[in-house]
């Protein structure tokens, strides 16, 4: 495969170029329309999130307007797959008002996820942690929340875009037992 990765700033460029893929300079919150910067790929991964410390504008503008952004960037490009990294337990937000906010932000993104017409998957995580992958997790809905490695997370998107049958799916993840190939059979 090839990828384009959606970056803000110039000096990401060479940590993309570094793994083989295709760095797009564009500022999410900035454009109105990222349907020139998306192109004609294949499918998307909406993986861009304000981060820990921004406020809860940004988490508007970015955890749900940069998704509702590409949703429409994939409907004008004639892009029918989409996968967007979610949150656990949205259903019920909680916390301080900043995380509240994101936990809304986010649910309403993969509202309107649910709602196109495109074939997508929504993948909640638990809390990242930077350990090592072990190629074993949990998946399923309504998981007792924990926590998961970045690099596992990778791998399960990665094999979520090879899994056809995980369209029209969404799901928690966490760390656990499983081999990643086996949690994502969904044919029983």
């Amino acid at each position: 495969h090839s990828v384009r990765g959606i970056i803000r700033k110039e000096n990401q460029k060479d940590d993309l170029k570094e793994v083989g893929v295709e760095p797009v300079v564009a500022d999410i919150e900035e454009l109105d329309d990222i349907s020139e910067p998306v192109g004609d790929a294949d499918a998307v991964l909406f993986a861009a999130g304000a981060g820990p410390g921004s406020g809860a504008e940004r988490k508007w503008t970015v955890d749900r307007d940069g998704a509702i952004k590409l949703i429409d960037a994939c409907i004008k490009n004639g892009i029918d797959r989409y996968v967007i990294i979610s949150a656990m337990g949205l259903d019920q937000p909680r916390g301080n008002e900043v995380f509240r906010t994101y936990q809304i932000a986010k649910a309403e993104a993969d509202e309107t996820l649910r709602n196109s017409r495109l074939k997508y998957t929504i993948v909640k995580p638990g809390r990242l942690t930077d350990e090592s992958g072990t190629g074993m997790v949990s998946i399923g809905k309504d998981l007792e929340r924990g926590e998961i490695p970045r690099k596992d997370v990778a791998a399960v998107l990665a094999s979520v875009f090879e899994t056809p049958e995980t369209v029209g799916q969404e799901f928690d993840l966490v760390s656990g037992n499983t081999p990643i190939s086996k949690a994502l059979d969904f044919s029983n």
